[in-house]
C-alpha cells in the first residue's frame, strides 16, 4: 500500500436497512481487519450487496459504521472516500474514456483532475495500474474492454485513491476461468499489503480459497460469521442454501431431503 491513511479497521454494529419499506438488512454486526479478507455469503437477496453499499455510505441505514473508531456518518464524502472505496459489480460508465483517465477518476478525492494532475497523482495512477495488471490497457477505450479488463481497471481506480479500506460487490461475476482467478489473486495480493478487503462472492470454492473469514447471510440476517471454513459447513450451508455439503478435492451441493420437507 502507498503511503495514505494507514492501515484501517472497518466496524459495523447494529446495522439495519430499510428499502421501500421494507427492512432488508437486520442488526448486522462486522468487523474487518488489516491484512484481511472478509466474505460476504449467502443466496441471492440476502442482503449482501446491500450491506456492502450501506457500508460504503452508499445507502441510508441505522446503527453504526466505524473506520478505526471513526462514525462514518461524521466523515465528509471526501475524507470518507480517503478511508474506503467501493468497487461496483459493473461499470455505469459510458463514456469514451481511455483507461488512464477512469483511473484518475481515484484521485479527485485528493483533490486531482484532468487538466491538473500532480506528480503524486501521475504515480499514484501509475502504481495502481501496475498492481492491478493493467498498465498494458493504459490507452485503450474503458467500454471496449472485456468484463475482465474492465474489473481489474475498477480495481486500479480504487487502489488509485490509496484507500486502505476496499469494498469488492461480485468481482468474479461473469469472468471466465482464468480472469476469475487473476482477481482472485488481486485480492491475496492487497490483503497481504494489509488492505482491509470486503468482497461479496457467490462461489463457495472461491471463498475458501481467498477469504480469511466470512459472513453468511440468510433474508437479512447474520447466519454465521467467523473462519470461512467454519462458516462454510454443513450446518450453516443446509440452513441457509437447502442443500448438502459434499466436500472431497472440490467443495460440492447435493439436493437434501430434510431442507426440501421444511419448505
Amino acid at each position: 500500500m502507498r503511503k495514505g491513511e494507514g492501515h484501517l479497521e472497518l466496524r459495523a454494529q447494529g446495522l439495519s436497512v430499510t428499502l421501500g419499506g421494507r427492512t432488508v438488512l437486520r442488526e448486522v454486526e462486522l468487523e474487518a481487519h488489516p491484512g484481511e479478507v472478509l466474505a460476504l455469503l449467502g443466496p441471492n437477496g440476502a442482503g449482501k450487496s446491500t450491506l456492502l453499499k450501506a457500508l460504503a455510505g452508499l445507502l441510508p441505514y441505522r446503527g453504526s459504521v466505524e473506520i478505526a473508531e471513526t462514525d462514518v456518518a461524521a466523515l465528509s464524502p471526501r475524507r470518507r472516500a480517503r478511508r474506503i472505496s467501493y468497487v461496483p459489480q459493473r461499470s455505469l460508465l459510458r463514456s469514451a474514456l481511455s483507461v488512464e483517465e477512469v483511473v484518475a477518476l481515484g484521485r479527485y478525492v485528493h483533490g486531482g483532475s484532468f487538466g491538473g494532475m500532480s506528480k503524486s497523482d501521475k504515480e499514484a495512477i501509475d502504481h495502481a495500474l501496475a498492481t492491478a495488471h493493467a498498465d498494458s490497457l493504459r490507452d485503450r477505450i474503458f467500454t471496449q474492454l472485456s468484463v475482465g479488463e474492465q474489473q481489474r481497471v475498477l480495481l486500479a481506480r480504487a487502489l488509485a485513491s490509496d484507500a486502505p479500506i476496499l469494498l469488492l460487490d461480485e468481482p468474479t461475476a461473469a469472468l471466465d476461468v482464468g480472469e476469475a482467478m487473476a482477481v482472485l489473486r488481486l485480492i491475496r495480493t492487497l490483503a497481504a499489503r494489509k488492505h482491509t478487503l470486503v468482497v461479496v462472492l457467490h462461489d463457495l470454492a472461491d471463498a475458501l480459497s481467498t477469504t480469511d473469514r466470512a459472513l453468511l447471510l440468510k433474508d437479512g440476517c447474520v447466519v454465521e460469521q467467523g473462519d470461512t471454513r467454519r462458516v462454510i459447513s454443513a450446518d450453516p450451508i443446509r440452513e441457509v442454501y437447502g442443500v448438502k455439503l459434499i466436500e472431497n478435492a472440490r467443495i460440492g451441493f447435493e439436493p437434501d431431503p430434510e431442507s426440501a420437507s421444511r419448505k
